[in-house]
């Protein structure tokens, strides 16, 4: 297995953990991706990659009729546990187990990267009805805060980030043409330790070899524990929300 492969299958070994300490995702994102619908309330809407339900609970609060489909069976045990009620479904980007044009919006939530986009589009045309939105969204680390920047250099190991910039999203004759839009988020951690956890759920973390994974939270307990934004009590990340949205054309 090559390492993309490994990467994108190395989270249900941490499926309580990314639970735990990913952050959520805005509201104000959500309806801003929903606007072509020219409504945004109780819509039948898909979680593709839902994971352990991150972005899942955000729609189900909204009042969406939500299916979440999620390939990796530990992930989507933590999300059948956490997000009470939601048709939960095992399946991949690249065959959907749903009908065609039965959905009014596919939300991928920090996940479209791993997609083999050439067989995920196609697929993802066949579950929406025309005039369907497709919704691609980040949560990253705003890298306007310096000491985030820094954080990322001391966090750094044998393996890169290597997150696919959103717009290398394809075109696609199903769908017109991308619109993005960036919205403020944070997420609230009550220690050092607490957003270390959070590292330890990324996948360029998950894949190492434990010797070096020790060795990098070491230096960044102690890149925190001497900076003022972090080291005393609760602190915010400051993050972004990366939206992106295709509306599905008439055949």
């Amino acid at each position: 297995m090559d390492l993309h492969a490994r990467r994108a299958d190395s989270f249900g070994a941490q499926a309580e953990a990314y639970a735990e300490h990913r952050p959520d995702y805005p509201v104000a994102a959500i309806r801003w991706a929903l606007e072509p619908l020219g409504t945004t309330e109780h819509l039948d809407v898909l979680d593709l990659a839902a994971g352990t339900g991150k972005l899942t609970s955000v729609l189900c609060a909204e009042g969406h009729r939500v299916t979440a489909v999620e390939p990796n069976e530990q992930m989507l045990s933590e999300l059948v546990r956490r997000v009470h009620g939601v048709r939960a479904l095992p399946g991949h980007a690249e065959h959907i187990p749903v009908p065609d044009q039965t959905v009014d919006a596919v939300f991928v939530g920090t996940a479209f990267h791993w997609f083999d986009q050439n067989k995920a589009l196609p697929e993802i045309a066949r579950v929406l009805r025309p005039g369907g939105v497709l919704v691609a969204m980040w949560i990253v680390e705003d890298p306007d805060v310096e000491w985030l920047s820094e954080l990322s250099k001391v966090s750094e190991g044998s393996v890169e980030s290597g997150r696919n910039t959103p717009s290398e999203i394809m075109a696609h004759p199903a769908f017109g043409p991308v619109e993005g839009e960036v919205f403020t988020h944070s997420l609230r951690r009550d220690s050092p330790e607490a957003l270390v956890a959070t590292t330890n759920t990324y996948s360029r973390m998950i894949v190492i070899e434990e010797d070096e994974r020790a060795a990098i939270n070491e230096k960044m307990l102690a890149f925190l524990r001497e900076r003022p934004e972090t080291s005393n009590g609760p602190f915010d990340v400051p993050l972004r929300a990366e939206a992106y949205r295709m509306v599905r054309l008439s055949d």
